[in-house]
């Protein structure tokens, strides 16, 4: 063996998770090596070219706030920007931004590549080495070691990726890029569950063979709210998206070659993404829609290739073509790169702590779709949150573990280690419970204080937060004592946006409140207004509109965390606890959860359950009392 070098954190991957945990890491100071199958793959956006959308907006900003790095990217490769569920509150409201594919991974790899402490390295890696339960270090194909203190393993789908394409299945990764084909012998020796999922991507078409003016068009929004808070300006839409619709011959042509496919021929068993289906999978198990929807999207400013999004195959090239062509707008359709599904291992993220270490091998992490999950900005928050705690770990200090309450990062981590998962994870609005506390808009609020805290956060930035901060608590004091007279004009305006007209003074907080009156509305009623920046009088209005609503959503949490500090041992026995059902102790026994709040969130395990832990908690707590007293 010949051993190269040593490293603080190694890396294993370079997709979305593994350059958001390389910069973390090597940010807080530990010297760092991120390793890829291929130095043109780092940051690939093998599927669509968006970052964001509904739920995955309000991660980005949440990887932002933290001091991540995939927002600035966005921003810096902006094609188009579009806020979604506008017609819907605000806990709802996601950013979702076309991004330039080329130009997103040029960015994150001259990144990566100008960050101290980080090094990167083309090279596949074939096995992660151990010393009994510990990570040691990683060797690759060339029999080069490294040793490492800790390892974070983001494969993406590069981990014994297998195509499918009709009756055609070879070993590959995304873009018939070479995959990872030896590493996972090392895992399963070392006792770590592996399973194996499934994706699948849609062809991309070349522009000329497009009928565009027989599509939907979709411009972005006239008014763009950056991805990243550091962003200022200078967000100019450069393209337009388009709608079309599959109709009645497409499903046609699907159902009658269905037994080529792959997935219900039985030559894929992985289990594939529940929210994000192929277009078979949509056609088969809603055989009553008439029609479903796919959106044509460039892939970027110098290229003709365009992506269509919603329509992710692995039927054979000459059946796609036939699909495609039955399409309004597509009826020339040429495609450059054909449909495929792909198969990749993955680990039970139920064998991992929140922090993303595994339980029973010291220093080894896991992130991204490695974990189970499904998307790049699911990938990048694991990412970000493994690099910092291998980072936080080395130093000595409390690793980072965030709450459900605190962010929609937190609720991705406990979902994944508490429940775990049977099919790819997408992150959900409706995941959480606390989604009107987690907006997109205040995730700086939420979590910037954290970021600076670690370290990830650079002063000038915090120091500006701080200054939003300060005007939005100055303005929203100022509007709670700012008296509103009733006037003509004031009334004219009330009949307009269908709200009851005053007679008497009133602040114009209360008539903030009001649903169908905004704090820009209000402008002209208020004399003593001075301008703001939009995000400060954003978080004025949402602020004072949903005080109430917040106030409870506080209320539940304060009740949620009093569970979280009721710890429970990490080695606890449970069969030794009276009361507690067969089914609760082989749940509990196979989670290990750290409080009793982790523990009343494993399915399996009920509120009886739950008040059995309790008491047993207080018992052990009498009882250690009694020995003290002694």
């Amino acid at each position: 063996m010949n051993e190269f070098e040593a490293f603080d954190v190694v890396v294993v991957g370079a997709g979305h998770a593994g350059c958001e945990a390389a910069l973390a890491a090597a940010r807080l100071g530990m010297k760092t090596a991120l390793f890829t199958i291929s130095l043109d793959c780092v940051a690939n956006m093998p599927c669509n070219p968006s970052i964001g959308g509904t739920a995955k907006g309000h991660l980005v900003r949440e990887i932002d706030a933290l001091g991540g790095e995939m927002g600035k990217a966005a921003d810096a490769t902006f094609l188009q920007s579009r806020m979604l569920n506008l017609g819907r509150g605000p806990a709802v409201h996601s950013i979702r931004v076309q991004s330039d594919r080329v130009k997103y991974h040029t960015y994150m790899k001259k990144t990566v590549e100008a960050q101290e402490n980080l090094y990167l390295k083309q090279a596949e890696v074939t096995a992660i080495l151990f010393d009994g339960n510990k990570v040691s270090g990683v060797r690759t194909k060339l029999g080069t070691t490294y040793s490492a203190k800790t390892v974070i393993i983001s494969t993406g789908t590069y981990l014994n990726g297998e195509i499918h394409v009709g009756t055609v299945s070879y070993p590959g990764g995304p873009d018939s890029v070479s995959p990872a084909t030896e590493m996972t012998a090392s895992l399963i020796e070392q006792g770590i569950s592996i399973r194996r999922f499934k994706t699948g991507t849609p062809a991309r078409v070349h522009r000329r063979s497009i009928d565009f003016d027989r599509l939907e068009k979709q411009d972005g929004d006239e008014n763009i709210v950056p991805l990243s808070f550091s962003t200022e300006g200078g967000l100019e839409n450069k393209v337009s998206c388009y709608v079309a619709y599959t109709n009645e011959q497409t499903h046609k042509v699907i159902l009658d070659n269905i037994d080529k496919s792959p997935i219900y021929s039985g030559r894929i068993n992985a289990i594939g993404p529940r929210y994000c289906p192929s277009i078979e999978d949509k056609i088969m198990r809603f055989k009553d829609r008439e029609r479903h929807q796919l959106f044509v999207e460039p892939m970027g400013l110098d290229t003709d290739e365009f992506y269509l999004q919603g329509m992710s195959s692995s039927l054979p090239e000459d059946v796609q073509l036939s699909f495609l062509r039955t399409i309004k707008g597509l009826e020339n359709v040429e495609i450059m790169r054909n449909a495929y599904a792909i198969e990749y291992d993955c680990c039970d993220p139920t064998e991992l702590l929140p922090t993303l270490e595994f339980k029973k091998i010291d220093g080894l992490f896991g992130a991204g779709q490695f974990n189970g999950t499904s998307g790049y900005e699911e990938a990048a928050a694991q990412g970000l949150v493994a690099g910092i705690n291998a980072a936080l770990k080395l130093m000595g200090k409390e690793q980072l573990v965030l709450d459900r309450a605190s962010s929609y990062i937190g609720t991705l981590i406990d979902d994944l280690t508490t429940k775990g998962c049977s099919d790819p994870y997408r992150m959900l609005t409706s995941r959480s419970e606390y989604r009107l506390l987690l907006r997109q808009d205040n995730a700086d609020i939420r979590l910037t204080p954290i970021g600076y805290e670690i370290g990830l956060v650079p002063r000038g930035t915090y120091e500006k937060f701080l200054e939003k901060q300060r005007l939005v608590q100055e303005e929203i004091e100022r509007v709670k004592h700012v008296n509103v007279p009733p006037s003509r004009e004031l009334e004219e305006y009330f009949g307009q946006m269908g709200t009851e007209k005053i007679t008497t003074g009133c602040k114009l907080s209360q008539l903030i409140k009001r649903p169908q009156l905004t704090y820009d509305g209000l402008a002209p009623f208020d004399k003593e207004r001075k301008p703001l920046p939009f995000a400060v009088r954003e978080q004025v209005e949402l602020q004072i509109k949903y005080e109430g609503y917040i106030a409870i959503q506080l209320e539940q949490v304060e009740a949620m965390r009093k569970l979280e500090k009721k710890k429970l041992p990490p080695d606890m026995d449970y069969t030794i606890i009276k009361g507690l059902r067969l089914e609760a102790i082989e749940k509990l026994s196979k989670i290990m959860p750290l409080s009793v709040g982790q523990a009343s969130r494993i399915s399996g395990v009920n509120p009886a359950d739950v008040g059995v832990l309790l008491v047993w908690l207080e018992q052990q707590k009498r009882k250690a009392g009694e020995l003290n007293a002694e």
